[in-house]
């Protein structure tokens, strides 16, 4: 496991408590408009120079009373299997941990809940489910397994046993009003469903193309009609 570098504190990941992220190298996805193409493409992931653990906990250990939440991000930390007892050690330092994911490993994902390793889940809802429409936005490297697991986690958070939000960046080149529509309705149950504009940031995409951002009067409207179904809100883009 690869551990990419290191944010000593954010307001924006874990809700309503001071975290630290540790973002790790490595994605089994290709999103075109991934942010993070230094974390997800392999001859760009060369090129960093690793934290070590070792790091890691020291600095965990002397933000002890400071820090609320460690939140874990990446890439895809759940490609690494060696992602669980990294995570125990966390626990063991009496941190709250938000796991960001993709969704593709369901196992793991049922495995961090039912051992009560993780507090927190963040899970992007990249289209309606269509296999065609999330195979184009994941770079062409989705399969039937991997997609089945992802609609497997998502059904398996809805079931409540941890807290989390589902979140969709929003791309005029992928999404319609009516793509966003069919997800609210397929996720009645949600806690929480996030709306969160495309924004060009100086780091790129993976696929190395610019997209197009809704208006705030698309979001408006699709919001208002979204919360019909579900509970869904407007948040700007995070990007740490």
């Amino acid at each position: 496991m690869k551990i990419a570098s290191l944010q000593k504190q954010s307001l924006i990941e874990y809700p309503k408590k001071l975290s630290a992220i540790i973002f790790i190298a490595g994605c089994n996805l290709r999103c075109q408009f991934c942010y993070v193409p230094h974390l997800v493409l392999p001859e760009k992931i060369k090129e960093i120079e690793p934290i070590s653990e070792e790091e890691i906990f020291s600095f965990l250990e002397e933000r002890k009373g400071f820090l609320d939440a460690v939140a874990i991000s990446g890439g895809e930390p759940t490609i690494n299997p060696e992602l669980p007892e990294f995570i125990k050690k966390i626990k063991k330092m009496g941190y709250l941990v938000e796991l960001e994911t993709n969704g593709t490993n369901f196992k793991m994902l049922k495995k961090l809940v039912d051992e009560k390793l993780i507090d927190y889940v963040a899970t992007d809802i990249k289209h309606k489910f269509e296999f065609e429409k999330w195979y184009e936005i994941t770079g062409g490297v989705l399969t039937e397994e991997l997609f089945e697991n992802i609609k497997k986690s998502i059904n398996f958070l809805l079931e409540g046993k941890v807290d989390y939000e589902f979140r969709t960046t929003l791309i005029k080149e992928f999404h319609k009003k009516e793509d966003i529509i069919e997800i609210c309705k397929k996720i009645k149950k949600a806690k929480v469903y996030y709306l969160q504009n495309y924004e060009k940031t100086e780091s790129g995409t993976v696929s190395g193309k610019d997209f197009t951002p809704f208006s705030e009067e698309e979001i408006k409207e699709i919001v208002k009609e979204g919360r019909k179904y579900t509970n869904i809100k407007p948040r700007p883009y995070l990007v740490g």
